[in-house]
C-alpha cells in the first residue's frame, strides 16, 4: 500500500538536524498557536494540533526518529510513499496488521494517521485459539475464536480529566472489498499512558461459529505545551528572573482548569521543585496527582550599560560567595 508521507520536520518547522531543545521549542510554540482551547477555528486547530503531536511523538523519541531518518530526507511531504518490504498493489489496500493469510485493518478517528500508524503504531496481536469440534456427519469443523486487534488513540489532558467518547473507524478487507465498522469508544476519566481500552467482541470475526475477537485501543497521551506527565502529576517549568528567585514572588502557573497563584519563597535555586497539591490527573480511585512547579532561573543574554553597573555594584556588595 501506497502511503501518504509525513515530513515531521516540515511540520514543526525544524531542521533535520534540529537538537532536541529546538524540537521542544518548536513543538511548544505551534502547540500553544493551535490548542484547539485558544484557536478561533476550533476544527481545523484540532486537525493541526494531532499532526504538530504526531510529529513530536516520533521526532522526541531517539529510536523512533532513527527509524524515521532511515527513511532518508528527499521525500516531500505528502507524496505518495511505499514502506520498505511493501508489496505494490492495483487497488488500495489497508495497510497489514496481521501475519500472511490475514485480514488487514486500518484506524480512524484516533488521531493518528496511517503513516505513523503503518510505523510506529501498536502491533495487530493473535491471542484468541482456535479449537476444534465436531460438525455435523461427523465432520470435524474448525471453531476459532477471532483475532484481537490493537491500535492507538491519542488522548488530550482535558479527556483525561473529563473522559470522551469517540467515533472510531476500523477499516478491514473482506472478499476484495474494503468495508468499514465505526464504533462509540469510551475513553474513561484518568486514563493513563500505554492503557488499553477494550472495546468486546469488535475485533476479527470468529471461523465455525466461534466468538469474534476484541478491540484494544492503547492510550498515548497528546503532548501538551504547558505541562509534562508523569503518572497522575503535572510538571510545568517556570522561568524567574535572578530577583524573583532571590527575593521570592507570587507567581501565576497554568493548570488544566484556569491559572492559580504560588507563592515563590526568597533564595529559591534553580531546579527547585514546588507542589500544588491536587492540581494534577485525576487517577482511578477519585484521587488527583499534584501539579509540580520546576523553577528555570533565566539569565538576561544582553545588558544597557546602566544593568551593567548595577550589577557590577551588587557584585561588589554580595557576600554570596557560590564556589565557595
Amino acid at each position: 500500500m501506497a502511503l501518504q508521507y509525513k515530513d515531521y520536520y516540515a511540520i514543526l518547522g525544524v531542521p533535520r538536524t534540529a537538537s532536541a531543545d529546538e524540537l521542544k521549542k518548536s513543538f511548544r510554540k505551534l502547540a500553544r498557536e493551535f490548542h484547539p482551547d485558544v484557536a478561533k477555528d476550533k476544527k481545523k486547530a484540532e486537525e493541526k494540533f494531532k499532526e504538530i503531536n504526531e510529529a513530536y511523538e516520533v521526532l522526541s523519541d531517539p529510536d523512533k526518529r532513527k527509524r524515521y531518518d532511515e527513511f532518508g530526507p528527499n521525500w516531500k511531504a505528502g507524496a505518495e510513499f511505499r514502506p520498505p518490504g511493501r508489496e505494490p498493489s492495483a487497488s488500495r489496500r489497508p495497510h497489514r496488521r496481521g501475519g500472511a493469510g490475514q485480514p488487514d485493518f486500518e484506524f480512524g478517528g484516533t488521531g493518528f494517521s496511517d503513516f505513523f500508524e503503518a510505523f510506529f503504531g501498536s502491533a495487530a496481536r493473535q491471542q484468541g485459539k482456535g479449537g476444534r469440534s465436531a460438525g455435523f456427519g461427523g465432520d470435524a469443523e474448525l471453531v476459532a475464536r477471532g483475532r484481537d486487534i490493537e491500535g492507538d488513540i491519542m488522548v488530550t489532558l482535558d479527556e483525561v480529566v473529563h473522559g470522551s467518547v469517540r467515533a472510531v473507524n476500523v477499516r478491514s478487507e473482506v472478499d476484495g472489498e474494503i468495508k468499514t465498522r465505526t464504533y462509540q469508544v469510551k475513553i474513561p476519566a484518568g486514563v493513563v499512558e500505554g492503557q488499553r481500552v477494550r472495546i468486546p467482541g469488535r475485533g476479527e470475526a470468529g471461523a465455525g461459529g466461534g466468538a469474534a475477537g476484541d478491540l484494544y485501543l492503547r492510550v498515548r497521551l497528546a503532548r501538551h505545551p504547558d505541562f509534562e506527565v508523569s503518572d497522575h502529576d503535572l510538571i510545568h517549568e517556570a522561568e524567574l528572573a535572578p530577583w524573583e528567585a532571590v527575593l521570592g514572588v507570587n507567581l501565576s502557573v497554568p493548570t488544566l482548569a484556569g491559572r492559580v497563584n504560588i507563592k515563590v519563597p526568597s533564595g529559591t535555586q534553580n531546579g527547585q521543585k514546588l507542589r500544588v497539591r491536587g492540581r494534577g490527573l485525576p487517577g482511578h480511585d477519585a484521587t488527583h496527582g499534584d501539579l509540580i512547579v520546576v523553577t528555570s532561573i533565566a539569565v538576561p543574554k544582553e545588558l544597557t550599560d546602566d544593568e551593567r553597573k548595577l550589577w557590577e555594584k551588587l557584585a561588589c556588595e554580595s557576600h554570596f560567595k557560590p564556589r565557595g
